[in-house]
């Protein structure tokens, strides 16, 4: 299992429609059996990420968090792979993980899981980790320019750093580019 990654990409969004479309614009360069494994603090964006790959993964229904269900399986509208969203959150291991059964999914779908760090990377030899950073306040390392933003509930004027690193053979060769709406 890989512990370094290969390569590591940061972008900045500014609301929740750019963090749709980032992962809109990664999804055309994932591929059934990928694994996403997706960290952040509560609200950071976990669930929203998980919307925009599934539309730009053409898959059905509308993504909610799994929190509850812990695993939601939406299938692919077209000839792509379909989507697996798990909420980990809950589970204390990696064996809790095994309990899922993510392994009789995984060949035919993209598996995306929240809070998996530490807890899924043995699903397979390769990953990409999706940081979400949602600053909670004060100012960004390096800056002196005073508060980032005024947050509000709606997450529109919510800076956030999505960093994608990717861990394994499947990403070797490096980032795909990404097309951004």
């Amino acid at each position: 299992m890989a512990t370094e990654p290969e390569w590591t990409a940061s972008y900045d969004v500014g609301s929740a429609a750019d963090l749709q479309a980032l992962a809109a614009g990664l999804a055309p360069r994932l591929r059934a059996g990928d694994l996403l494994v997706l960290s952040g603090e509560l609200g950071a964006g976990k669930t929203t990420f998980t919307q925009g790959l599934g539309r730009g993964l053409a898959v059905e229904d509308w993504i909610i968090s799994p929190t509850f269900v812990l695993v939601r399986q939406h299938p692919s509208v077209g000839d792509g792979p379909g989507l697996v969203h798990v909420d980990a959150y809950r589970l204390e291991s990696a064996a809790a993980v095994d309990d899922l059964d993510l392994e009789a999914t995984m060949a035919a779908n993209v598996t995306v899981v929240e809070w998996g760090a530490g807890r899924v990377e043995h699903l397979s030899d390769s990953r990409l980790h999706v940081g979400i950073v949602r600053p909670l306040g004060g100012t960004l390392p390096g800056t002196v320019d005073g508060p980032i933003t005024t947050f509000d509930d709606d997450a529109e004027d919510e800076v956030r750093t999505v960093t994608l690193a990717g861990f394994g053979p499947r990403w070797r060769a490096g980032l795909p580019a990404l097309v951004l709406d």
